[in-house]
Protein backbone atom coordinates (compact mmCIF):
# COMPACT_ATOMS: atom_id res chain seq x y z
CA UNK A 1 0.00 0.00 0.00
CA UNK A 2 0.90 3.49 -0.62
CA UNK A 3 1.55 5.84 2.82
CA UNK A 4 -1.25 7.12 4.06
CA UNK A 5 -1.72 10.84 5.22
CA UNK A 6 -0.87 10.25 9.18
CA UNK A 7 -3.18 10.57 11.76
CA UNK A 8 -3.58 13.61 13.19
CA UNK A 9 -4.93 14.10 16.62
CA UNK A 10 -8.08 15.96 16.12
CA UNK A 11 -10.22 16.93 19.50
CA UNK A 12 -13.67 17.47 18.35
CA UNK A 13 -13.65 15.18 15.04
CA UNK A 14 -14.55 11.48 15.38
CA UNK A 15 -13.22 8.72 13.22
CA UNK A 16 -11.16 10.23 10.66
CA UNK A 17 -8.97 8.42 7.86
CA UNK A 18 -7.57 9.14 4.60
CA UNK A 19 -9.44 6.22 2.64
CA UNK A 20 -5.52 5.76 0.37
CA UNK A 21 -3.63 3.28 0.25
CA UNK A 22 -6.01 0.54 -0.56
CA UNK A 23 -5.84 -1.89 -3.19
CA UNK A 24 -7.97 -2.70 -6.31
CA UNK A 25 -8.62 -6.01 -7.98
CA UNK A 26 -6.76 -4.39 -11.15
CA UNK A 27 -3.24 -3.60 -9.56
CA UNK A 28 -3.81 -0.01 -8.92
CA UNK A 29 -4.56 2.00 -6.12
CA UNK A 30 -6.66 4.33 -4.19
CA UNK A 31 -4.44 7.42 -4.49
CA UNK A 32 -3.53 8.89 -0.54
CA UNK A 33 -4.95 12.61 0.14
CA UNK A 34 -7.82 12.23 -2.03
CA UNK A 35 -10.35 10.99 -0.52
CA UNK A 36 -11.41 10.88 3.67
CA UNK A 37 -13.96 9.82 5.77
CA UNK A 38 -15.18 11.08 9.32
CA UNK A 39 -17.46 11.60 12.03
CA UNK A 40 -19.35 14.84 11.65
CA UNK A 41 -17.35 18.25 12.05
CA UNK A 42 -20.06 20.36 13.93
CA UNK A 43 -17.20 20.36 16.74
CA UNK A 44 -14.10 20.87 15.22
CA UNK A 45 -11.89 22.96 17.23
CA UNK A 46 -9.82 25.99 15.75
CA UNK A 47 -6.59 23.54 15.45
CA UNK A 48 -9.14 20.80 13.41
CA UNK A 49 -10.65 23.07 11.36
CA UNK A 50 -6.65 23.89 10.31
CA UNK A 51 -5.56 20.34 9.68
CA UNK A 52 -8.87 20.09 7.92
CA UNK A 53 -8.31 23.10 5.84
CA UNK A 54 -4.41 22.07 4.61
CA UNK A 55 -5.99 18.95 3.25
CA UNK A 56 -6.87 21.09 0.46
CA UNK A 57 -10.31 19.51 0.42
CA UNK A 58 -12.81 20.33 -2.97
CA UNK A 59 -16.26 19.00 -1.53
CA UNK A 60 -17.34 18.11 2.44
CA UNK A 61 -20.15 15.35 1.76
CA UNK A 62 -22.59 15.62 4.68
CA UNK A 63 -25.05 12.55 4.82
CA UNK A 64 -26.57 13.89 8.36
CA UNK A 65 -30.54 14.60 8.46
CA UNK A 66 -32.27 17.43 10.09
CA UNK A 67 -31.97 15.45 13.33
CA UNK A 68 -28.61 15.00 13.57
CA UNK A 69 -28.03 18.90 12.54
CA UNK A 70 -30.40 19.69 15.17
CA UNK A 71 -28.78 17.85 17.75
CA UNK A 72 -25.15 18.32 16.83
CA UNK A 73 -25.29 21.67 14.79
CA UNK A 74 -23.54 22.49 11.21
CA UNK A 75 -20.54 21.38 10.16
CA UNK A 76 -17.50 24.11 10.83
CA UNK A 77 -17.32 26.28 7.84
CA UNK A 78 -13.96 25.54 6.16
CA UNK A 79 -12.37 28.71 3.69
CA UNK A 80 -13.16 27.35 -0.35
CA UNK A 81 -14.42 24.27 0.21
CA UNK A 82 -17.79 23.05 -1.03
CA UNK A 83 -20.23 22.04 1.58
CA UNK A 84 -22.65 19.43 0.31
CA UNK A 85 -25.72 18.44 2.35
CA UNK A 86 -27.47 14.93 0.97
CA UNK A 87 -29.69 13.24 3.91
CA UNK A 88 -29.44 9.74 4.23
CA UNK A 89 -31.63 7.73 6.85
CA UNK A 90 -29.80 7.22 10.02
CA UNK A 91 -29.34 3.04 10.72
CA UNK A 92 -31.77 3.62 13.85
CA UNK A 93 -33.58 6.17 12.74
CA UNK A 94 -36.69 7.69 14.37
CA UNK A 95 -36.57 10.85 16.89
CA UNK A 96 -38.45 8.37 19.26
CA UNK A 97 -35.59 5.53 19.09
CA UNK A 98 -33.61 7.99 19.65
CA UNK A 99 -35.24 8.95 22.66
CA UNK A 100 -35.60 5.65 24.05
CA UNK A 101 -31.90 5.15 23.22
CA UNK A 102 -31.13 8.06 25.22
CA UNK A 103 -33.48 8.35 27.88
CA UNK A 104 -34.94 4.26 28.15
CA UNK A 105 -34.92 2.27 30.95
CA UNK A 106 -33.68 -1.23 31.13
CA UNK A 107 -36.84 -2.97 30.26
CA UNK A 108 -37.53 -0.51 27.16
CA UNK A 109 -34.31 -1.36 25.66
CA UNK A 110 -34.52 -5.15 26.32
CA UNK A 111 -37.60 -5.07 24.35
CA UNK A 112 -36.36 -2.59 21.94
CA UNK A 113 -32.83 -3.84 21.12
CA UNK A 114 -32.51 -6.83 23.02
CA UNK A 115 -32.24 -11.10 21.41
CA UNK A 116 -30.55 -9.55 18.27
CA UNK A 117 -33.34 -6.77 17.95
CA UNK A 118 -30.89 -4.15 16.87
CA UNK A 119 -28.00 -6.46 14.82
CA UNK A 120 -31.34 -7.28 13.15
CA UNK A 121 -32.09 -3.16 12.74
CA UNK A 122 -28.53 -2.24 11.02
CA UNK A 123 -28.66 -5.09 8.68
CA UNK A 124 -31.95 -4.15 7.18
CA UNK A 125 -31.28 -0.37 7.34
CA UNK A 126 -27.91 -0.94 5.28
CA UNK A 127 -30.04 -3.11 2.93
CA UNK A 128 -32.38 -0.24 2.89
CA UNK A 129 -30.11 2.36 2.12
CA UNK A 130 -28.59 0.26 -0.88
CA UNK A 131 -31.68 -0.90 -2.48
CA UNK A 132 -33.60 2.72 -1.93
CA UNK A 133 -30.57 5.25 -2.12
CA UNK A 134 -29.40 4.43 -5.35
CA UNK A 135 -30.06 8.45 -6.50
CA UNK A 136 -28.14 9.45 -3.60
CA UNK A 137 -24.81 7.54 -4.63
CA UNK A 138 -24.84 8.29 -8.43
CA UNK A 139 -25.28 11.91 -7.40
CA UNK A 140 -22.02 11.44 -5.13
CA UNK A 141 -20.09 9.35 -7.44
CA UNK A 142 -20.98 11.58 -10.36
CA UNK A 143 -19.55 14.30 -8.19
CA UNK A 144 -15.89 12.69 -7.79
CA UNK A 145 -15.69 11.71 -10.96
CA UNK A 146 -16.45 15.49 -12.34
CA UNK A 147 -14.82 17.89 -10.00
CA UNK A 148 -15.42 17.10 -6.28
CA UNK A 149 -11.83 15.79 -5.62
CA UNK A 150 -10.33 16.04 -2.69
CA UNK A 151 -13.68 14.90 -1.03
CA UNK A 152 -14.34 14.10 2.33
CA UNK A 153 -17.93 11.83 3.41
CA UNK A 154 -18.99 12.35 6.97
CA UNK A 155 -22.22 11.83 8.71
CA UNK A 156 -22.75 11.99 12.66
CA UNK A 157 -20.50 8.96 13.41
CA UNK A 158 -18.85 8.03 10.22
CA UNK A 159 -19.75 4.52 10.18
CA UNK A 160 -22.65 4.05 8.77
CA UNK A 161 -24.17 6.67 6.12
CA UNK A 162 -20.72 7.84 5.52
CA UNK A 163 -19.24 4.24 5.66
CA UNK A 164 -21.44 2.47 2.93
CA UNK A 165 -21.10 5.76 0.48
CA UNK A 166 -17.55 5.47 0.82
CA UNK A 167 -18.08 1.55 0.22
CA UNK A 168 -20.03 2.28 -3.14
CA UNK A 169 -17.44 4.88 -4.12
CA UNK A 170 -14.66 2.04 -3.96
CA UNK A 171 -16.96 -0.52 -5.63
CA UNK A 172 -17.01 2.02 -8.26
CA UNK A 173 -13.18 1.84 -7.70
CA UNK A 174 -12.59 -1.97 -8.57
CA UNK A 175 -11.35 -2.06 -4.57
CA UNK A 176 -12.66 -5.57 -3.63
CA UNK A 177 -14.88 -6.54 -0.74
CA UNK A 178 -12.79 -7.71 2.13
CA UNK A 179 -10.03 -4.63 1.77
CA UNK A 180 -13.21 -2.33 2.20
CA UNK A 181 -14.74 -4.65 5.23
CA UNK A 182 -11.35 -4.36 6.70
CA UNK A 183 -11.55 -0.51 6.52
CA UNK A 184 -15.20 0.02 7.47
CA UNK A 185 -13.96 -1.89 10.95
CA UNK A 186 -11.51 0.47 11.42
CA UNK A 187 -14.31 2.62 12.65
CA UNK A 188 -14.20 0.42 15.92
CA UNK A 189 -11.10 1.58 16.84
CA UNK A 190 -11.42 3.24 20.74
CA UNK A 191 -10.30 6.63 19.70
CA UNK A 192 -12.78 6.40 16.62
CA UNK A 193 -16.14 5.29 18.23
CA UNK A 194 -18.83 7.62 18.57
CA UNK A 195 -19.78 8.59 22.29
CA UNK A 196 -23.01 7.05 22.98
CA UNK A 197 -25.15 9.76 24.60
CA UNK A 198 -27.44 8.69 28.00
CA UNK A 199 -29.08 11.47 29.71
CA UNK A 200 -28.87 10.10 32.55
CA UNK A 201 -25.18 9.46 33.13
CA UNK A 202 -25.62 7.10 36.31
CA UNK A 203 -24.08 4.27 36.85
CA UNK A 204 -27.62 2.41 36.10
CA UNK A 205 -28.14 4.31 33.05
CA UNK A 206 -24.53 3.02 32.02
CA UNK A 207 -24.73 -0.33 33.34
CA UNK A 208 -23.10 -3.19 31.63
CA UNK A 209 -26.16 -4.97 30.25
CA UNK A 210 -27.50 -0.97 28.69
CA UNK A 211 -24.38 -0.42 26.99
CA UNK A 212 -24.67 -4.63 25.57
CA UNK A 213 -27.67 -3.48 24.30
CA UNK A 214 -26.61 -0.16 22.56
CA UNK A 215 -23.75 -1.63 21.42
CA UNK A 216 -25.13 -3.15 18.18
CA UNK A 217 -25.65 0.29 16.81
CA UNK A 218 -22.30 2.02 17.79
CA UNK A 219 -20.46 -0.83 16.66
CA UNK A 220 -18.81 -1.27 13.07
CA UNK A 221 -19.73 -4.83 11.76
CA UNK A 222 -18.89 -7.21 8.94
CA UNK A 223 -22.45 -8.52 8.94
CA UNK A 224 -23.94 -4.98 8.44
CA UNK A 225 -21.56 -4.38 5.37
CA UNK A 226 -22.30 -7.83 4.13
CA UNK A 227 -26.10 -7.41 3.84
CA UNK A 228 -25.62 -4.46 1.73
CA UNK A 229 -22.96 -6.18 -0.83
CA UNK A 230 -25.83 -9.37 -0.54
CA UNK A 231 -28.74 -6.79 -1.31
CA UNK A 232 -26.31 -5.52 -4.46
CA UNK A 233 -26.03 -8.98 -5.71
CA UNK A 234 -29.70 -10.12 -5.17
CA UNK A 235 -31.26 -7.33 -6.54
CA UNK A 236 -28.53 -6.51 -9.75
CA UNK A 237 -26.72 -9.84 -9.71
CA UNK A 238 -23.26 -8.47 -8.86
CA UNK A 239 -21.07 -4.97 -8.58
CA UNK A 240 -20.80 -4.51 -12.35
CA UNK A 241 -24.75 -4.28 -13.05
CA UNK A 242 -25.07 -2.17 -9.95
CA UNK A 243 -22.70 0.37 -10.75
CA UNK A 244 -24.20 0.73 -14.42
CA UNK A 245 -28.03 -0.01 -14.11
CA UNK A 246 -28.52 0.99 -10.03
CA UNK A 247 -25.95 3.79 -10.49
CA UNK A 248 -26.25 4.96 -13.61
CA UNK A 249 -22.31 5.01 -14.05
CA UNK A 250 -21.46 5.30 -17.54
CA UNK A 251 -17.70 3.50 -18.53
CA UNK A 252 -16.62 6.64 -19.21
CA UNK A 253 -17.57 8.26 -16.07
CA UNK A 254 -16.18 5.40 -13.83
CA UNK A 255 -12.91 6.23 -15.81
CA UNK A 256 -12.42 9.43 -14.97
CA UNK A 257 -13.43 8.63 -11.22
CA UNK A 258 -10.47 6.04 -12.01
CA UNK A 259 -8.06 8.34 -12.76
CA UNK A 260 -8.95 10.86 -10.44
CA UNK A 261 -8.84 8.44 -7.32
CA UNK A 262 -6.48 5.74 -8.40
CA UNK A 263 -2.38 5.29 -9.07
Amino acid sequence: MTQQIQEPELSGVRNFRDVGGLPTSDGRTVRTGRLFRSGHLAHATESDAEFLASLGLHTIFDFRNGADHALEGPDVELPGVRNVNIPLSDPADGREFWRLVRDGDLVQLRELLGDGKAAARMSHSYRGIIRLRTAEHSRVVHALAEDSVPALMHCAAGKDRAGLSIAVTLLALGVGREAIVADYLESNAPHRRYRVRRTDESADARSPEVMELLAPLFDARAEYLTAAFETIDEIWGGVDRYLAEGLGLAPETLDRLRDRLLV
